[in-house]
């Protein structure tokens, strides 16, 4: 079994949405084990291009997990706030 790793690249379009999305995420992580590993800021872009300057690391146990979870019918809920609050690339990796 792999862990897998779902990184969000973030711009916040509409902080009071995105406020309350992210109040509603952690209880759509419970059930499938998921821990968030840090939030951060950009301080620098060292190489390459990133357009988003914020960043989100969620830790699954399993790439099931990671599956599961962003296909919850508790997390799709919340991807209209999501939508309306934020540009936002999500991508899943297994290690």
């Amino acid at each position: 079994m792999s862990e897998a790793y779902v990184v969000g690249h973030i711009t916040v379009r509409d902080t009071a949405k995105w406020d309350e999305y992210r109040a509603r995420v952690p209880q759509t992580l419970e059930p499938w084990g998921g821990e968030l590993v840090f939030r951060g800021t950009r301080v620098a872009l060292l190489a390459g291009e990133c357009t988003h300057p914020d960043i989100v690391v969620i830790r699954f146990a399993t790439v099931a997990a990671a599956e599961g979870w962003f296909s919850s019918v508790a997390y799709q809920a919340l991807i209209p706030i999501r939508l309306q609050a934020a540009d936002l690339t999500l991508i899943s990796y297994a290690t």
